[in-house]
Formats: structure tokens, sequence, C-alpha cells
């Protein structure tokens, strides 16, 4: 392989990596592993894309440049052969809240073009073809105001646009024009002040000003003429009454002779809901609106439809443009297989010999040109999300809605259906989220990317896609300091089993693991052995057996994790039908869900055992995030808090009750979001460690010589933070037409605080030192301090304890905030009946960090909490004690339970999609 088959990367150190030289094939599938934290973002995110994303920013104009935000270059010595990059991520959060499907996609920018281009403008008030007006029409209009009127006859020249727009001010000085309105104000041309280029705005020439009276008939036939000739099509006539003036705007293209009214020439920007030409102004875009209902026992605050634009998030203008008999609106609201479908038979159409007019497909005969170049991209995008299973998504579905796993592929249908070459494409761990079933159908879809032309680099602890790579970079051999090291780059085949990403890629070495150190949890607890129940069912886990209470007395049938497979069956069948008998184990407590119907569930009812781990899994899509995240977890929330109204709770998540809430003291949630964004936040102050350190500080015997309180110990405010960077140790440097550049405080050299703080020590370390530790350092550093050590204990056991006590929040992975917020959720796990719900708490994680966290749930569950998994992993899924499985499918074909049980009872179901990979 010569070095243009390569993107070099020499010296890497952004992070964690340790000066490392590595070598990715262009053109194939590498995938980056490796522990949590071991360098594997910084490596392909923060030094491989930021330069890509640097060196683009730096090639545009100068201009440009200014109005983007200059990016910083990676700490790397020499990055060569780089393709330009693309990253697909799964941050839906990040998604704008008016973004759709369709506009994630970009099939969006493709429909604004056609309606815009090709479409039939439609009157807003009776709903027929426009006519166009000609001037004497616009004429008779004007006259038909009050004599005396005064009037302002206008060229719209520039309407809502970005720019200086000097060519169209010298283009009017040199038509013999001396006037225009801009943003509404009307100038001199010599008064005219420079416009800022990044700004909006919309010119006007003032063509004449006149008093209607008679004889001017004339004089208003050659104002007309000129201002549509200035302006092309259009003409604004301003109209004074009662003081204020008020604009007319009539088109010598588009206009209803029945209703008098005139329409502007559609443009793309109509068709926009991201901006105030396009968008509702009643919903501002959003399609819907906050109004009360009172239905309920209690007035609630909900989210409607918008009645302005009826969900359209369009003005009445633009959502009434046809192509082919079909308003934008309404093609949206279809399906990807429907929309897919109807592009298809307007292809079929435009093919045909046919005349093509409004009375028998609605099309601009001008715009059949453009509408034959849109629509095979269009078709193209379409075929992309059905190939990638997301046909069942709806063109106008909110993207903030969609789950991980729908965002990704949607993401990556894009990047198939864009017909781009040569580009390099940086993934973060694209299956998560994901079913193991969705994991085939992604890697499919990556393998035709790869074959295309492109170059995949992949952030993945996944083993099916790292033994479907072409190339495996692995990191470690641990996380922080202890990782950044590049402990091999080859073909997957020939990992070394003595890593920790070899020993995943064995057979079931992984599983292996997590299941002895679950079964060494439960032995090592003083607690009666566990069942397994749920819906009157009890199982041991040291047996074969599972138990039912019914009305006759306790039915013994056999199973369990050694059962054979027709017993399982068996079982199986038996849950079911004790299910819809709704019986009963008076020794067990369960959450009943009853009717949830938020989204796609469909009147779902299922009970859930407490003080058991239960995970909840099925494909992506299927409705578990709208169960137990969007139904359960905002109804608990609410009972426990005397603020709150259960009612009202119930009313906004479509649910008609959740029994057995009495159970349970408190509930948690624990999700990957970002723990703070500021730079200041980091682990020492999260978990209130910090106020422990600076009460120690200030105990010393110099510290109260010099009367230094604990106050001046906090970076984040008082005098004993550095002056110069106000506690954060570093200073941006901004350069003009240069990336702007972070480097250590000069005053204080990166410690933060200032020369009379630093010289107070504590066990011969400054205050500095200590955050600088590593929490397995601060654990022995203040091992005799008990509220410190209660307060770092947690986060050691997650797997944190590679992480430093100063290290900013806002540079924490999702997996690592994700254990933040558990290692959090440790330190206060004394109270009694805690319910924990973890949305896919393996994001970000390895197979190593999977087991770890697996004991830290199963010590939960030892403390009488209840733990609810939302999860696709299958080394979490096999280590539940029960299972509630949504599905079959996704959206529509989804939102129902289709299998209940143990793993062993799945795995021999044939109804569960799970089960076939248990």
């Amino acid at each position: 392989m010569t070095k243009s088959d390569l993107i070099r990367i020499r010296g890497a150190r952004t992070h964690n990596l340790k000066n490392i030289n590595v070598d990715i094939p262009v053109g194939q599938m590498t995938v980056i592993t490796g522990l949590s934290g071991s360098g594997k973002s910084s490596l392909a995110h923060n030094t491989m894309f930021a330069e890509g994303q640097r060196r683009y920013l730096e090639s545009v104009s100068v201009q440009t440049h200014q109005m983007m935000r200059s990016l910083r270059r990676p700490d790397v010595d020499e990055v060569s052969g780089l393709p330009p990059t693309v990253s697909v991520d799964q941050r839906v959060t990040l998604a704008p809240a008016r973004s759709t499907v369709a506009v994630t996609t970009d099939i969006y920018d493709y429909l604004r073009l056609l309606f815009a281009r090709s479409g039939v403008v439609h009157c807003t008030t009776c709903n027929r073809p426009v006519q166009c007006q000609t001037i004497d029409e616009v004429v008779q209009q004007l006259l038909q105001f009050p004599e005396r009127s005064r009037l302002m006859l206008l060229a719209p020249l520039v309407r809502d646009q970005r720019g200086s727009h000097r060519q169209i001010m010298e283009r009017v000085a040199r038509h013999g024009l001396v006037r225009v309105r801009v943003n509404g104000e009307l100038l001199d041309l010599s008064e005219v002040p420079d416009l800022n280029a990044s700004e909006r705005h919309s010119v006007d020439a003032v063509v004449d000003r006149l008093i209607l009276k008679a004889g001017v008939e004339s004089r208003i036939q050659e104002s007309v003429s000129l201002a549509v000739r200035e302006s092309g099509d259009a003409c604004i006539v301003s109209v004074q009454t009662d003081g204020n003036w008020q604009d007319h705007f009539f088109n010598t293209r588009h206009s209803c002779p029945e209703c008098e009214i005139s329409f502007p020439e559609p443009d793309p920007g109509l068709f926009s809901f991201n901006t105030g030409r396009g968008a509702c102004a009643d919903c501002e875009g959003l399609g819907v609106k906050g109004v009360a209902d009172d239905s309920a026992e209690t007035i609630v605050f909900r989210r409607h439809r918008c009645e302005t634009c009826r969900g359209s998030r369009l003005q009445d203008f633009p959502s009434r443009v046809r192509f082919g008999h079909t308003t934008l609106p309404e093609f949206t609201g279809q399906s990807v297989a429907e929309a897919h479908k109807t592009v298809q038979r307007w292809q079929q159409r435009l093919q045909s010999s046919e005349t093509l007019t409004s009375d028998n497909f609605a099309i601009r005969s001008a715009g059949r040109a453009a509408a034959v170049r849109i629509l095979p991209d269009m078709e193209r995008r379409l075929a992309s999300l059905i190939r990638v299973g997301l046909d069942y998504l709806t063109l106008d579905r909110s993207t903030r809605s969609l789950s991980g796993g729908e965002y990704q592929r949607a993401r990556l249908a894009s990047c198939l259906g864009s017909d781009v070459h040569g580009a390099c494409y940086v993934l973060d761990e694209p299956t998560n989220g994901l079913h193991p079933q969705d994991t085939e159908r992604l890697l499919r879809m990556l393998f035709e990317l790869r074959d295309a032309g492109a170059t995949l680099v992949i952030v993945e602890h996944d083993p099916d896609v790292t033994r479907a790579a072409d190339h495996v970079i692995d990191l470690g051999p641990g996380a922080g300091s202890d990782g950044g090291k590049l402990l091999y780059a080859g073909p997957p085949s020939t990992v070394p089993d003595d890593t920790a990403t070899g020993r995943a890629l064995t057979s079931g070495a992984s599983f292996a693991v997590a299941d002895t150190e679950t079964a060494e949890t439960r032995e090592s607890a003083s607690l009666p052995n566990r069942t397994y129940a749920h819906h009157g069912s009890g199982q041991n886990i040291f047996s074969n057996e599972k138990c039912y209470a019914t009305k006759d007395g306790p039915v013994v049938v056999p199973g369990g994790r050694n059962g054979n497979t027709q017993d399982s069956l068996a079982a199986a069948s038996t849950a079911r039908t004790l299910h819809s008998a709704g019986c009963s184990d008076p020794g067990e407590s369960h959450l009943i869900i009853r009717g949830a119907a938020l989204h796609n569930l469909q009147d779902v009812t299922v009970s859930i055992p407490l003080m058991q781990f239960v995970c909840v899994a099925g494909v992506s899509g299927s409705g578990k995030s709208s169960l137990i995240c969007r139904t359960l977890f905002p109804v608990a929330h609410a009972d426990g808090d005397p603020r709150s109204h259960l009612t009202a709770a119930l009313v906004d998540v479509e649910c008609r009750a959740i029994d057995g809430l009495d159970n349970i003291d408190r509930v948690a949630f624990v999700d990957s979001r970002p723990v703070s964004r500021s730079r200041r936040s980091c682990l020492a102050t999260h978990c209130g460690v910090w106020n422990d350190v600076r009460g120690l500080f200030a105990s010393t015997r110099e510290a109260r010589a010099r009367g230094i309180s604990a106050a001046r110990f906090s970076f984040n405010s008082g005098s004993g933070r550095c002056s110069e960077c106000k506690g954060i140790g570093v200073q941006d440097v901004r350069m003009n037409l240069l990336p702007d550049a972070e480097v250590p405080c000069q005053v204080c050299g990166g410690q933060r605080f200032s020369r009379e703080i630093l010289s107070i020590r504590f066990a011969n370390r400054t205050v500095s030192d200590v955050l600088n530790l590593r929490v397995d350092e601060a654990l022995d550093v203040f091992s005799e301090i008990n509220s410190i050590v209660g307060r770092l204990r947690p986060f050691q056991q997650v797997g944190l304890g590679y992480m430093p006590l100063g290290q900013s929040a806002s540079t924490f992975s999702g997996g690592e905030a994700q254990r933040v917020r558990l290692a959090t959720e440790l330190i206060e796990s004394m109270e009694n009946r805690i319910l924990y719900i973890l949305d896919e708490p393996t994001r970000g994680l390895h197979h190593d960090d999977v087991a770890r966290l697996l004991n830290v749930l199963r010590g939960f569950v030892d403390r009488r909490h209840s733990v609810i998994v939302i999860e696709h992993n299958i080394q979490v899924i096999r280590a539940a004690d029960w299972i509630i499985e949504l599905g079959p499918g996704a959206a529509a074909d989804g939102g129902r339970v289709i299998a209940e049980g143990t793993p062993d009872l799945l795995r021999d179901d044939p109804d569960s999609v799970t089960g076939r990979w248990l």
C-alpha cells in the first residue's frame, strides 16, 4: 500500500493520546476500538475530523472565513492524505427544534426547490390556480383607492437576504432613482449606511410618490411599468392611511381575478419554516402550540397541533402551492415508503407524452425541466432511507423525536443518497441504540458506502462490527492517562488475545466475565435467594423450576437457565396465559402500566417486577423509550413531587394509570446527556468533594495563620483564583484570519489559583495538585477522610478511577457522562426503594466496561432497589432477571409487548426477535 492510499497521522497528542503514529487505509472500513476513555474519540473526532474541518474552513474566502467560527488546530505533528471529512453522530438533542426527517436527510431542500420552480400557485382564499396580472389590471386596482390618497410606488429588489447589496444601490443610482427603502426606513441614496453583510436586509427602490386624483392614470401606468421592469415582475404600492403606510403587493405573474389578490413569485425561501418569510407566524414554524386542556379533572398545559397552519409549519401561501395536485405539507405527511411511490409516479408522468397542465398534473410548464432534474435525486434519497429500514417514518416527523439509532441511520442514508465519492466518514458508535437485527442492516449499508469509494472510520465496541472491518486500531491499555497508546493496528483476524478487544472478539469471553461476577455478587449478598417475578410468577435463580400463583394454588413449570427447549416453551406459553388472566404474586411488588398510548404504543398494559434487574428490549423504534422514559418516568417523578399533579402527568403522557408507585420512594433517571457544558464544572465540583478539599486546606496551620478561609480556595469565584484566567487555567487567543488558540495562562501557568493560595499545602500538595489527581490517586491521598472517600469510591466502582478530579465536565464523553451520573446515584443510594431507569447505559462502553457496569447495577438490586434498563446490548440482556420485549417492528408495526420472561424463556420463544440473538 502506497502513501497515497493511506491517511498518515504522526505525533497525535490530543487529550490523552501518547504521541502516537498510525496509518488508516483509504477506501476501507476502519474500526477504532478500546476501553472507554482510551482515546478513540480523541483520535477519530478530535484529531482527524477536527483537522479536516479546519482545512475546509481555511480553504474558503477571507470574507466567509470571518463570518464563521474559527477552529483550533488539533495537537498533532502531521496529518496527510486526508480526504474531505464528514462526521455522523447520534446526538439527536443537538438537532434544531424545527428539524424534521425531511430536513435531516436534505430531502426538504429538494422539495423547496421543486415547489418553487415547478409548483402551481393557488389562491389562499378560493384555492383556485392563480392567474398573472397585467400592468393595466394593476393600474385599475390602484385607481380604486379613495381620491386624494397618498401613494408611494416601489420596486422590490432584495427580500430578506444577507449581504451588503452595494451593487443594488449602484444599479438604482444608474437608473436615475434617488430614494430607497432599506429595512422599512426611507432614505436618500446618499444617506444609506454600509449594510452588515452577515445580516438579512430588504431593499426597495422608490419609483414615484403621488396623490391620487384625476389625470394621474398615465403617470401611474408609467410608474407601475418602471417598478415592474426594475424588479422583474413585482410592484409594491404603499398607501398612507390614518398617518400610517400600508403596503400592497402586486405581481404580474400570479394573481387571483376572482378574489383580486396578488401573490409573490414562489422562491425556495418561502417554503422554509426556519425563516420568517415561510414560517407560520402563530407557531413560528414548530407546527405545535401549548394550549390549555381541561378535558381531565385538572387543567393541563399540553402541546397541540397549531390550528393556524394545521401543523404544516408554513404560512398559508406556500402551503397551498401544488405539484402534481399535491401540496408540500401533504407530501411530507406521507411515510418514506409512500413518498417514494409518489415520486416514482411523478417521474412516470413527466416521461409520458401527456400535456402537463394544471388540469391533469398541476405543474407549471416552465418548471418541467427543473422537475426532471430534481425528482431523481429525491427518489435516490428516499430509496436510501428504505434500504436502512426507515420506510415507516413520516417525512414531517420531528428529528428530536427519533431514537438515537433512527437518527444515525437517517444521517447515513443521507450520505448514501448524496452520491458523493471519496469522502471520509467518521462515525461515533453507530450501533448505539440499535438492536442486533438492526446492526446487520447497518453493516450492509456501511459496506455499500465503502464499496462506493468512501473511507469509513468508526469508533465502535460492537464485536460484530469490529470483525466485519477491513482494519482495526486498538487503543489502550487502560483509560485516561493509562490509555492513549497504540496497542494494535491491522486486520481483525490477528488482534492479540491478551488485550481487552482480543478477549471480546473471542467466543463469548466477555459474557463469561459478566456472568461470573454477577453470581459472585449475588452469593456475597446476605439476602434470600432472588426470584424472577412477573404477573404472579417467580423463579429461584438456583433452580430450573418456575412457580405460578393461580386461583387453584401454586403451579410449578420446569424451565430456567438449564431447562430444555420444550420445557422453556411450555413455561413461556404458561406465562402468557397467566398474564392474560391477570394473576399476581402477593410475595412480590410490581409497577403496572395500564393503557399506555403515547407515540406508537398500542394501549400497552404491562407489569414490571420491582427489586429486580429488568431489561426492556426490542428493535429500534419499537416504543421502548416511549413506554419507560416518556411514560413511566414522568408519572413516577410527578408522583414523588408535591408540586406536580399525578392526574395531569397521566393525561400528558396518554396513559390511563400506573399502579404500584407507592412501592418506590424515589425515581432516578440516568442517561448520557452532557453533565455540564461549562468549562468550570469538573468531577470534583459535581460530586461535592471540592467543598471538603477546600475545608481541609483552610484548616491547615498556615491558612489559619494568614486568615485564609475555605472560600478563597475556589476556582469559580473569589480572590483566591487567578485574576488573569479567572480560575479556568487557560486563555483563548483570538487571531484575525487564523484559528483561535488555547494556551495555558501565563500568570498562573495553568494552575488556576493565585500565588498566595498555591503556597498553602496539604499532604505536601497544593490545591492545584489535588485537581490533577486521578480518582484512584485521590482515594489513596485522602484515605482517612471518610467524607471524601465515600464520594469518590462510587466513581472508581463505575470505572472512572482514571479521571482527574479537575477534568472539565464539558470534555466528558457520552459514556463518561452516564457513568458520572450513575456514580452520583451510588452516593445517594442509601435511601430505600429507589427506582433506577437507565437509557442505554452501555453507550460508549467496551465489553470489559459493561461487565463492571453490570456489577454496579446488580449491587443496586441487592440493596433492594429496582433497576429498569432500556438496552440492545446482548451482554446486558443476558444478565437481566426479567426481559420485556416490544415490537415486533418499529413505529406503527411496534408498540406492543411481544415477549416477556427470563433470558432463557425469550431465547426459546418463537415470538421474540431478541430471543434469536440470545
